[in-house]
C-alpha cells in the first residue's frame, strides 16, 4: 500500500541523489529535505546511510516538532536545523546541507563571499553571508536546533547576533528566498529553494561561486566587488518583474 507521503519521499530521495552526482559531498556528508507545508511535515535523508545504498523507503518523514511520522531509520542529525528554517523562512520547500570543499573552506575561514561577478549576480543580488560563530552555550543546549536559529537570526535579525558583511560592516536584514544560501561559520553551507531539487541546484551554484571567488582573489589580490549597476542588471533580467532571461 502506497504511503500518503510517497511523493514527498521520492522528491527528497531524488534530490539527495543529486549530492554525489554533482560532487557536492562524499560518503554521507550531506542531506536534503523536502517540505509539505499543507501537511506540516518534511522528508529527509536518514542519518549515516550512504547514497549508493539508500532507497526511497529509507527516507524519513518528520513533523516540525521533530516527531517521526513515517520511517524505520533515524533521520539526519541535522533535522532540527531544517525544522527551524522551515518554521522561520517563508516560501521555502526544500533545504540542502553539504560539506562541498570550496563553500566549506569559506565557512571554515568564517568569511562571507563578496559578489565579484555576473555568475553570482544571476542568482543573488547580495554577497553570500557567513553566520557568526555559534556560542558555546548554544552548542551545549541544542546544537542542531541552535544552528537553525542562528541562520534564521542572521537573515531576519542580524543585529541580535552581530552578523557582519564580508567587509566587516553590520549586516542588514535579508529576504531568505531572494538569498537562498548561507555559510555557517566553522561548519559549512546550507541552501534552500521552493522545492528540494531547487535547493540542491542552489548548493551546486554556491560551490561554483565559492570556487570562482577563491580563484579571482588569487589571480587579483586587489579585487573589487562587481559594480551595483551590473549586479542589478543581471539579477533583474532573471528575477525582476520584467525578466527576459530564458523562454516564456
Amino acid at each position: 500500500m502506497s504511503s500518503i507521503y510517497q511523493t514527498l519521499k521520492e522528491e527528497a530521495f531524488e534530490a539527495n541523489m543529486q549530492i554525489p552526482k554533482r560532487g557536492l559531498a562524499i560518503y554521507t556528508w550531506g542531506n536534503v529535505s523536502a517540505f509539505d507545508k499543507a501537511k506540516g511535515v518534511f522528508a529527509i535523508k536518514p542519518s549515516g546511510v550512504p547514497y549508493d545504498t539508500m532507497k526511497v523507503d529509507d527516507i524519513v518523514v518528520v513533523d516540525l516538532e521533530l516527531n517521526k511520522v513515517e520511517g524505520n531509520l533515524n533521520p539526519s542529525s541535522d533535522t532540527p536545523t531544517h525544522a527551524e528554517l522551515y518554521k522561520k523562512f517563508e516560501g521555502i520547500g526544500g533545504i540542502t546541507h553539504t560539506h562541498s570543499p570550496y563553500a566549506t573552506s569559506w565557512a571554515q575561514a568564517c568569511k562571507g563571499i563578496p559578489l565579484l561577478g555576473t555568475t553570482h549576480a544571476d542568482h543573488s543580488a547580495n554577497a553570500v553571508v557567513c553566520t557568526p560563530m555559534i556560542k558555546k552555550d548554544a552548542v551545549e543546549r541544542a546544537y542542531e536546533k541552535e544552528t537553525g536559529i542562528l541562520i534564521a537570526d542572521t537573515f531576519l535579525n542580524p543585529k541580535k547576533v552581530g552578523a557582519l558583511n564580508y567587509d566587516g560592516t553590520p549586516l542588514k536584514k535579508l529576504v531568505p528566498i531572494e538569498n537562498p544560501m548561507v555559510l555557517v561559520a566553522g561548519h559549512g553551507p546550507f541552501t534552500w529553494g521552493t522545492n528540494a531539487d531547487k535547493s540542491v541546484y542552489n548548493a551546486a551554484v554556491l560551490e561554483e561561486i565559492a570556487k570562482m571567488a577563491w580563484v579571482t582573489m588569487t589571480v587579483n589580490p586587489a579585487w573589487k566587488p562587481l559594480p551595483d549597476y551590473v549586479v542589478d542588471k543581471h539579477y533583474q533580467r532573471k528575477h525582476g518583474k520584467n525578466a527576459y532571461y530564458g523562454q516564456r
